[in-house]
């Protein structure tokens, strides 16, 4: 499945501000196709584990208490190219620095709460999706081919 699917965060603020829809919308316009989501309540130690890979970074701590701060919607997205797709749609994580019309620019508050997490490449996306759901919870769209196609 490398290069098809992404993984995203809808995080507490966007979450809080009623972001959800709009945000969905987004990602359905340019043309992902959700195969899982979920609202969970993080808690501490999930929070810390799923950013472990920042925790030597000065902004660890207020991004672990940020992600616990209220309900996240998680979701894997596929679509060809999904990785670097996502990223252009989600935009800059300096919501003052992202392009107009990404979901960063239009629902993120500042760098810390900046409305989405999108995987940074296809390993990730994997190791991600993998941290919050089973294989029984996705459901992947299965590409159609006529009776001609080999």
């Amino acid at each position: 499945m490398a290069g098809t699917i992404t993984f995203t965060i809808i995080k507490p603020g966007a979450v809080k501000n009623e972001h959800i829809g709009p945000i969905l919308d987004k990602i359905s316009d340019a043309g992902f196709h959700i195969a899982a989501m979920k609202m969970v309540q993080l808690s501490r130690s999930e929070a810390r584990s799923f950013y472990c890979i920042h925790k030597d970074k000065p902004f660890f701590e207020d991004l672990v208490e940020f992600m616990v701060s209220g309900p996240i919607v998680a979701a894997i997205l596929q679509k060809e190219n999904a990785v670097d797709d996502f990223r252009k749609l989600i935009g800059n994580t300096d919501p003052t620095k992202a392009e107009p019309g990404t979901i960063r620019h239009m629902f993120a508050k500042s760098v810390q709460a900046n409305a989405v997490h999108g995987s940074d490449s296809d390993e990730n996306a994997q190791k991600e999706s993998e941290y919050f759901f089973a294989g029984y919870e996705k459901f992947f769209e299965v590409k159609k081919t006529s009776c001609s196609e080999k």
